[in-house]
């Protein structure tokens, strides 16, 4: 089923050995028996979006969410992202408002995360689905293997990333990480619970755009750019 699904044609080798493994089918009919039952986000093809906007020898950063939004016209695909024109949830808020104090950066009136995936930043989550009005009600369906395997993925095929780490969920993935190869910026995640605690001054974005300019790549224009929004 996976082959039905838009994705850029360089992530097609790690899909040909995911869809090897007993897990996948099995997830794969799991969720599409979800999407059947009940109503779920996002839409069906925008499941692997950020496979399709940011191509394997494109990604210089990686930021890792927990799942998507759980509530109508939010999430298309990209973690933190919101469909156009759709008010900010309040993890992103403290994103951009994070980024506002770190580079003077202000995106408040803009959501819509594609300026930053078609740059290199993969906008991964580490389940992919959600029942609608259910946060993390897919975790139980081995999105978890998937993701792992995309880390591991990406640690093995590249160099020279960074992964943005936000909350205790993303945290635990550090350990398939090679710490000696990528940038590891970790904090507590920017939701209303948390920002608080850390999240709040740990300044990623400047950060990243330091370590790409250190190891010869351009760095990320982080300003959303008004004509994305249609």
């Amino acid at each position: 089923m996976a082959n039905k699904l838009l994705v850029d044609k360089s992530w097609n080798e790690f899909f040909s050995l995911e869809q090897k493994k007993q897990y996948f089918p099995e997830l794969l009919n799991n969720i599409k028996k979800e999407y059947q039952t009940y109503r779920c986000f996002p839409k069906w093809d925008n499941i692997f979006q950020a496979f399709a906007l940011t191509s394997l020898d494109k990604v210089k950063v990686v930021i890792l969410g927990q799942d998507p939004y759980h509530q109508p016209n939010q999430a298309h695909g990209l973690a933190f992202s919101v469909l156009p024109k759709v008010p900010l949830p309040s993890s992103l808020r403290n994103i951009f408002q994070e980024l506002k104090d770190d580079l003077e950066v202000d995106n408040r009136d803009n959501g819509y995360l594609i300026d930053w995936a078609t740059q290199g930043v993969f906008l991964l989550n580490t389940a992919l689905t959600v029942r609608y009005n259910n946060a993390n009600s897919h975790s139980q369906y081995n999105w978890y293997i998937f993701t792992d395997n995309v880390l591991h993925y990406l640690n093995e095929k590249r160099e020279n990333l960074v992964f943005i780490l936000w909350g205790n969920n993303a945290r635990l993935k550090k350990q398939l990480l090679d710490t000696n190869k990528h940038l590891i910026i970790e904090s507590p995640h920017p939701s209303f619970f948390s920002a608080n605690k850390g999240f709040f001054g740990s300044q990623p974005f400047s950060r990243t755009n330091n370590w790409l300019i250190k190891v010869g790549q351009e760095p990320i224009n982080w300003k959303l750019s008004t004509n994305t929004i249609n």
